[in-house]
Formats: C-alpha cells, structure tokens, sequence
C-alpha cells in the first residue's frame, strides 16, 4: 500500500497540511504517517554558570532549579507533540482517512525525512512553520532543506486547502519535470484533472518541440491539456498563469535547464513556492 509523510508542527499551516494529506491519501488509496519532531534545543533551559559570582550553596540550588526547568521543558514539548499527533489522527479520521499512524522523533527534520522516505511514496509540508515570519512571507525554516533532500515528491501545502480541479505543468524539458510528468501519467494523484502544460522563458522551435511531445504524452495518458510557450521571466510568467487561469496545484521540478534549476534564497524556485498562493507539488 502506498504511504505519504506527513510533518507537522502544530502551526496555523496544520489543519491545511492535513487536508492535503487527506485530499493526497484518497486519491493514492494510501495510508499516512504523520511526524511531529522535537528538534535538538527544544525545551531547552538557559544553563548560564553563575557559580563564579555566587556562593557555593546559592549556585548548587540555582543549578538544581535549572536542571528541573530543563526537565519540565522538555516533557511540555513531547506533551505537546502529543497533542498536534492526536489532533491529527483525528482531523484525518473525519475526513475518511483510517489507516493513519503518528510517530514523534527527536532531532532534525531534514535527517528524518531522509531516513524514513525509502518507505512512503509522497512527502507533504506546510509552505511555512510555527517560526515563519509571515509578514515577509519567508518560506519554513526546514522547508528547503526537505525539498533539496527528498527522492519524492514534495507537496507543499497553501494557507488553506482548496478543491484541486485545474493544474498547471511548469515545463522547463528538465530532468526533474520529467520525473513529475513520469508521476502524473503513472500515479492516479491527478488522473482526471484539467491540466494546463506552460513552458515559459526562452522559446523557439525545440523548445515548441518538446513542449508538443510532452502534451502528447500526457494526453494518451487520458489527460485534457491545454499546451502552451510563453516567452518572459519564468518566474512572472508561471505566477501570472497560476492566478488568471483558475490553477488549484503548481505541479514543478526543484532543478532543471533553465533559472528554475537552483535552489536557494532568491531563486525562481524559492520564490515559486514562496509567492504562489496554491499548493506546489514539487519533483527532484
């Protein structure tokens, strides 16, 4: 049976995260492992040695009452992750997903991931954490990290879920969107939806070429496309597509031939994710 990821943090992005984990789930007939990590430092005390400026026996017992504050700390953490688990069984279960199971981990996200992916075939995140600043719309903490480290796919969670009818392909004839339009034309996650193929940036006739063969492709896979080349900045032409087209899913590689190929602060791919208000199924 196949199996998705899904992480958590007990953020304002959790019930959307598990709503697309839900959404992911009936479509694949798969089941869910949710992950909620007590990463290294959490609950932490402040340990700071006063013993130089105290007394011997005021230093034992400020010592003492730090170690006891460490403790508490970290026991209201897993407690906690307790809760955000439970929530999420829950929340699952309402909305038709049974076979769910939640496991809580200490250490880094990236590092878990990457050990437990061999076995689940989807990874869903939210777009941002308990720790983003969503005033300047930064992107998680560990979301980059877990896309650039996953072998599948990532589905990065919007604000709020929303029915996925139309998506749209950004088709840059890389690797990577190989790889997704591989997924879509293998995998039933988005059998049955329109799909809009947009390959944008430097156009001209083998460009049109493979744009043209990749439609087909999808099309004898029983897809309804609309294929199109569209020359301009990637990046402003794949956003203007997705909100004047009716786009529910940005469907994208994480590397590729063009600017989309690298990850990191400031690139097409970053600031994709970071701006779209649609979830991004992402491929590397």
């Amino acid at each position: 049976m196949k199996q998705i990821l899904t992480c958590t943090d007990g953020s304002v992005y959790a019930t959307s995260v598990y709503d697309h984990t839900a959404w992911a789930a009936l479509r694949l007939d798969a089941g869910v492992r949710v992950l909620h990590m007590l990463e290294r430092g959490a609950g932490r005390a402040e340990t700071t040695d006063f013993s130089g400026n105290l007394g011997p026996d005021t230093g034992k017992e400020l010592l003492s009452e730090f170690v006891q504050l460490e403790e508490t700390r970290n026991r209201l953490a897993r407690e906690r992750g307790k809760v955000i688990l439970e929530g999420a069984r829950q929340h699952l279960a309402k909305v038709g997903v049974t076979n769910v199971s939640v496991e809580q981990q200490h250490g880094e996200l990236v590092e878990s991931v990457t050990r437990m992916e061999a076995a689940v075939d989807l990874v869903v995140v939210g777009k941002r954490g308990e720790a983003a600043d969503f005033a300047k719309m930064h992107l998680g903490s560990n979301l980059e990290r877990v896309i650039r480290a996953s072998i599948r796919p990532v589905l990065v969670a919007s604000r709020k879920f929303e029915p996925v009818r139309r998506i749209l392909i950004a088709y840059d004839g890389g690797p990577s969107v190989e790889k997704a339009l591989r997924f879509a034309m293998e995998q039933p996650l988005l059998k049955g939806l329109s799909c809009l193929l947009l390959r944008a940036g430097k156009i001209d006739d083998k460009a049109e070429w493979y744009l043209n063969e990749a439609a087909g492709k999808l099309r004898e896979a029983g897809y309804d496309v609309d294929a199109r080349a569209t020359p301009g900045d990637p990046e402003s032409v794949i956003s203007a597509a997705v909100r004047e087209e009716s786009v529910d899913l940005l469907v994208m590689g994480a590397y590729g031939h063009s600017r989309i190929r690298h990850l990191m602060i400031g690139s097409t791919t970053t600031a994709m994710v970071r701006t779209c208000r649609v979830p991004v199924l992402m491929f590397r």
